[in-house]
């Protein structure tokens, strides 16, 4: 890791925090301890390898430590001062929000991100205790990537690649970059709808929970600056 050279202690905090990557690893600890391989979908472009030595040096700084998750591997947790950085984090979120967003690039029209964010993100309980089926249709592509099933049940949403049988409850269906408009806030559940932009269908007390178990974050009501509409 490069360092600046300096013993200032923004200097030193920043050859920390603003290496590619950590702060997006901090994010993801932040809604609580991760395994490994949670951690690696939340950062998709970034090797195993690299995701391992960085976890590494996060742990020799004191920012991460190792949890036991009650399986052979550990998973990670943040310490004191990793929580410390945390809204830190949700300030360049609040700010990325604010001004940085715009219509989505090719290279930004993220499926694998998406399902994870959906899954890790969503609130399993909103539909009560029992068992509800979600399915999404991603209209724009390819039939071995177009239809994802989500089944929650027992407080947890738990992705499926392939359907898991029983009764849908839901079904959603939507182009890829439109679910990541709606899942990033540009535009609401309701105007989705309305604009055809995202088609609902199913049992009518699932529908009614879905912007409950979409569980969308303050930071989706930030409003942009940018003078642009990026869901438009």
């Amino acid at each position: 890791m490069k360092s600046y050279g300096q013993f200032c202690p923004v200097a030193k905090a920043a050859e920390l925090f603003c290496e590619r990557w950590n702060a997006l690893i901090v994010r993801d600890l932040a809604a609580g301890p991760r395994r490994f391989s949670e951690l690696k979908r939340g950062v998709p472009l970034m090797s195993p390898s690299l995701l391992s030595s960085r976890l590494k040096w996060l742990i020799e700084e004191g920012v991460i430590e190792r949890y036991d998750m009650g399986e052979k591997r550990p998973g990670y947790r943040l310490t004191e001062a990793g929580e410390e950085f945390v809204p830190l984090v949700e300030a360049l979120g609040i700010w990325g929000q604010r001004w940085t967003r715009r219509a989505l690039k090719e290279h930004e029209i993220d499926l694998g991100l998406l399902v994870w964010g959906l899954e890790s993100g969503s609130d399993p309980g909103a539909f009560g205790p029992g068992r509800c089926l979600v399915r999404l249709d991603l209209t724009d592509q390819v039939d071995s990537k177009r239809f994802w099933w989500f089944l929650n049940q027992k407080g947890t949403c738990e992705l499926c690649v392939d359907d898991p049988g029983g009764e849908v409850n839901l079904y959603l269906a939507c182009t890829l970059p439109d679910a990541i408009y709606l899942l990033r806030g540009d535009i609401s559940p309701s105007q989705a709808v309305e604009t055809r932009r995202l088609e609902v269908l199913g049992d009518s007390w699932a529908m009614r929970r879905l912007p409950d178990w979409l569980n969308l974050g303050p930071l989706t009501r930030i409003a942009s600056r940018r003078g642009e509409h990026p869901g438009a």
